[in-house]
């Protein structure tokens, strides 16, 4: 199965200057089957610690002295570890912290050696306030669920993904575009976790990935035990459950339990968004650039981890199966996470995911774009539209303030430059920067 990262792990590896890598990412979005896959291919060797597993961790990691560390793994593999052959492999480090502030010495002392490290639930530590943080002596990659382009990798599609890149006047054509929008419904419903989508590479049952699926859900289910110390576990699980339904909504606390304080379903919402279960959409003036500058924390909509899993979540296997056109699924919330996933899959891997939406709540005057995003020095508004019609009333009002001449809806219709509207079909958002800049 073919993953973006293999090509950052590969220039990694060849770079002078690297450092040891950190790999976060929420579980099962295929952090250590990728890891395993690279070493065995780039390396003579791969020596793998996993930490979750290790009975002598905490002998392990005594001291910080990268060359006692690296004695004491290869006594523990009965594996010799030679620098510039050797990929060394520490996962589930969640497991054991002080082994993540360990990896600046690897950096400082034995540079020459390839250090890969991943864990899950990882940030809760990282931003723990007595957590010390090699600074600048690590780098961080982000692993996302599959995005749309490597799931028509998975199933063989390389030419279709080649002409999508080169090609793309052969969309025009109407059956072309339809098969295309039939591949987007076919993602609703596996997803891009790896183990649902090597699933439907190999049977393309979607009963059996649905199986997948609810093992998944249950399996983030089990994790809320660990957050027990931070929230009440029982707020956890209905933030889990029920912050799905809000998806393309201003998320509204309430709505979780109206009988809870605020403040513990936002400290559980909290720790769902640092597991990388949820991902906030902040709310932005949109005044200028960065979009990180005009953001009112106050405000925000959330993001499931997985299109595939909200649907299994919230039940929708049979609309997507049933609606031609998308149009109405669960009130177009599904599509609007399947776009804000798509942004969120192509984004710099090294840096922490972010998006962004704009709204003016005024008495007859309300509007709201669904994402504004940047190109180059350019302000991005982008509308996701469920059908192939649809009024654009926000989106203009947007152009209007803003003094904007162009502004992207995407949605079932076919690509079309028809200023002030870039119309993008679904199965195109991976190059919507593209497209941006040849209108």
């Amino acid at each position: 199965m073919k993953r973006s990262i293999d090509a950052v792990l590969r220039a990694w590896r060849d770079d002078s200057r690297r450092k040891p890598l950190l790999i976060r990412g929420a579980r099962q979005v295929g952090k250590s089957w990728s890891v395993h896959r690279f070493g065995k291919q780039a390396f003579a060797d791969i020596a793998v610690i996993n930490l979750e597993a290790e009975s002598q961790v905490a002998e392990l990691f005594r001291s910080v002295n990268p060359r006692e560390i690296l004695n004491k793994i290869e006594i523990m593999t009965g594996q010799r570890i030679v620098p510039g052959k050797t990929l060394l492999f520490i996962d589930e480090i969640q497991a054991f912290p002080r082994a993540v502030s360990a990896l600046r010495y690897f950096y400082e002392e034995v540079p020459e050696l390839h250090v890969i490290a991943a864990g899950s639930l990882l940030e809760p530590i990282l931003n723990a306030s007595n957590f010390s943080m090699p600074v600048g002596r690590i780098e961080y990659l982000y692993m996302k669920p599959l995005s749309f382009e490597e799931f028509l990798l998975a199933q063989g599609q390389e030419t279709v993904v080649e002409a999508l890149r080169n090609d793309r006047g052969l969309f025009a054509e109407p059956v072309v575009h339809d098969t295309l929008l039939n591949q987007v419904r076919q993602y609703l419903l596996v997803g891009g976790m790896p183990e649902v989508v090597a699933e439907y590479q190999e049977s393309g049952n979607y009963e059996r990935c649905r199986h997948i699926q609810t093992s998944l859900l249950q399996t983030y289910r089990d994790d809320f035990n660990k957050y027990a110390t931070h929230a009440r576990q029982d707020n956890v699980g209905k933030v889990f459950e029920s912050a799905v339904q809000q998806v393309g909504n201003k998320f509204k606390y309430a709505k979780v339990d109206p009988d809870e304080l605020s403040r513990n379903i936002k400290t559980a919402l909290e720790l769902l968004a640092l597991a990388g279960v949820y991902h906030k959409v902040i709310k932005s003036s949109a005044d200028g650039l960065p979009l990180a500058a005009g953001i009112n924390e106050r405000f925000f909509k959330v993001l499931f981890l997985d299109v595939g899993l909200m649907q299994n979540l919230c039940g929708l296997a049979t609309d997507i199966i049933r609606d031609n056109d998308l149009t109405g699924i669960y009130r177009g919330a599904l599509m609007e996470q399947f776009v804000g996933q798509e942004l969120i899959a192509y984004q710099d891997c090294f840096t922490k995911p972010a998006l962004y939406y704009w709204a003016r709540e005024a008495k007859n005057s309300s509007a709201e774009i669904d994402y504004v995003c940047q190109s180059g020095a350019a302000l991005v508004p982008i509308e996701v539209k469920a059908g192939k019609t649809g009024r654009l009333k926000s989106l203009h009002r947007f152009l209007a303030e803003k003094q904007q001449a162009w502004g992207i809806r995407i949605s079932s219709a076919p690509l079309q430059y028809q200023k002030p509207v870039l119309s993008i079909p679904f199965y195109m958002v991976r190059h919507w920067q593209a497209l941006w800049e040849d209108r």
